[in-house]
């Protein structure tokens, strides 16, 4: 009887794997678009610098013009390009304004919200993460004219009618303090958040009472950013945005 020692498969000769380990190959215009994207991001392509021909980069990378503009859209789309026309035209690499990242993070964040990947309870865990450390620094930074606006928009706070005006002036509140930090980046990172849960989950049937009790801790707020006093100032909003999670609820 011939001996199977070795194969315990039954089969003659080796055993052969199921399953490989490799990522799946993308479309050729995909690839051409990863790396261009990738020179783009670290640096080897500047703001403003101009792209070779289509033809040129085609053959750098070995495929046709077709596939070259279609990588080129790619990259158009996510702002990254951008092509023009006449003489002195080609595709260059753009300059991205700080309101172009907000757009395509609200864009991003309001489509994915209230999925399974992105949940209302994780999208206000984030904003607190940020906004809790981010008045500290307010309190440390903020000049006069940010406790100006605060003011203002506190007063228009109060003379708001609509919960959906009144909302906008509290989202004003908080995007003030977040550019009294003075860092742009949390400011980009903010903004889209108070966006998608005002047009998402604001719950518009919130009793005034609990605007009033909004309008006290924003007025609380303002006066320890007044003294300066970082670590009470953030102690304030955290309290304050555990109180807010009442105005929304699950789109």
């Amino acid at each position: 009887m011939p001996s199977t020692k070795g194969n315990t498969s039954g089969r003659s000769g080796k055993g052969t794997a199921s399953a490989l380990p490799v990522s799946r190959l993308r479309p050729a215009y995909q690839q051409v678009a990863d790396q261009l994207r990738e020179l783009i991001l670290d640096g080897s392509l500047a703001p403003g610098d101009r792209l070779p021909p289509e033809g040129e980069i085609g053959g750098n990378f070995g495929v046709s013009r077709s596939t070259i503009r279609e990588a080129l859209r790619v990259l158009a789309s996510q702002g990254l390009v951008k092509t023009v026309r006449g003489t002195t035209g080609g595709t260059f690499v753009s300059h991205i304004e700080p309101d172009q990242i907000s757009d395509f993070l609200e864009a991003g964040l309001g489509l994915m919200s209230g999925s399974d990947a992105l949940p209302l309870a994780a999208i206000l865990e984030a904003r607190e993460m940020l906004e809790v450390p981010a008045t500290a620094i307010a309190a440390e930074r903020r000049e006069q004219r940010h406790l100006d606006a605060l003011h203002a928009a506190m007063e228009r706070e109060k003379r708001s009618r609509g919960r959906s005006m009144k909302f906008q002036e509290h989202r004003h509140f908080h995007g003030i303090i977040m550019e009294a930090t003075g860092n742009g980046l949390l400011t980009m990172m903010t903004r889209p958040v108070f966006h998608v849960l005002r047009s998402r989950f604001l719950n518009t049937e919130s009793p005034a009472e609990f605007w009033t009790q909004v309008d006290d801790q924003h007025g609380q707020i303002i006066e320890l950013l007044e003294a300066g006093d970082g670590e009470a100032a953030s102690a304030a909003m955290r309290d304050h945005l555990h109180h807010i999670r009442g105005a929304y609820r699950e789109a």
